[in-house]
């Protein structure tokens, strides 16, 4: 898969490439994986739900995985991954007796996962293999499991900044929330909503309380996309 044999090599220099890409926000990337979990696990408190089994997909080189366990109730992490590079520096790193990591290709669930989580991996994957992607997480998750997507924001000036000056980024294909929207129902899943963060620079996070406010416009650096796999499903 060329996702696969790509990102082999960029994994040793992936938090060098993506620290340079975000420099312009004054933010790095583990502000945003934490701001990323912190408005998830908000969500997921309004829905009394408490996932103990969660699938990081597209896991990268694992830096931002363990984060998923302040997640209320979140008790184990299995990050996977195309990368069986980027999987190797992720075990090694970033695993522990509640984070695991697994190649993709080697991956056989155990059992369906209560969460599956991903952040700006689809845009990296081929239109003609985003289908089986989604089939794949759909399938991963159990019935009334919840599914977090998370994607960069093309409506945003700064998103495609920061996008066309990232090495890994530059022949990346994104998704508007449209888009996105349309191949998560495909895949059988249902739309819960759908908000826009990151919306405030460093330069202005004296503004970021209001940040919640403004979550509903097409604004914010990213989008997510919170789905649920339906019962009957």
């Amino acid at each position: 898969m060329r996702v696969a044999t790509e990102f082999d090599s960029y994994a040793d220099s992936y938090d060098r490439d993506l620290s340079e890409a975000l420099a312009v926000s004054g933010e790095d990337r583990m502000f945003f994986a934490r701001g990323r979990v912190a408005w998830l696990a908000r969500r997921l408190r309004e829905m009394h739900s408490t996932p103990r089994h969660i699938l990081d997909f597209g896991c990268g080189t694992g830096a931002s995985t363990p984060i998923l366990l302040d997640i209320p109730g979140a008790e184990k992490i299995l990050g996977v991954d195309t990368s069986t590079r980027s999987i190797g520096l992720a075990s090694r790193n970033h695993g522990s007796p509640q984070v695991e990591f697994s190649s993709l290709q080697e991956y056989i669930p155990s059992e369906p996962a209560d969460l599956a989580f991903c952040n700006g991996v689809f845009h990296h994957i081929p239109l003609a293999q985003r289908s089986e992607s989604l089939q794949f997480v759909f399938q991963s998750v159990r019935a009334g499991g919840f599914f977090s997507f998370w994607e960069n924001n093309p409506w945003n000036p700064g998103t495609r900044y920061v996008m066309a000056h990232c090495a890994f980024d530059r022949d990346a294909v994104t998704l508007t929330p449209i888009e996105a929207r349309r191949i998560l129902r495909s895949a059988g899943f249902e739309i819960l909503r759908t908000d826009f963060l990151f919306l405030f620079p460093r330069a202005l996070k004296a503004l970021r309380p209001l940040e919640s406010l403004f979550s509903p416009l097409p604004l914010g650096a990213q989008y997510h996309v919170l789905c649920q796999k339906h019962v009957s499903a």
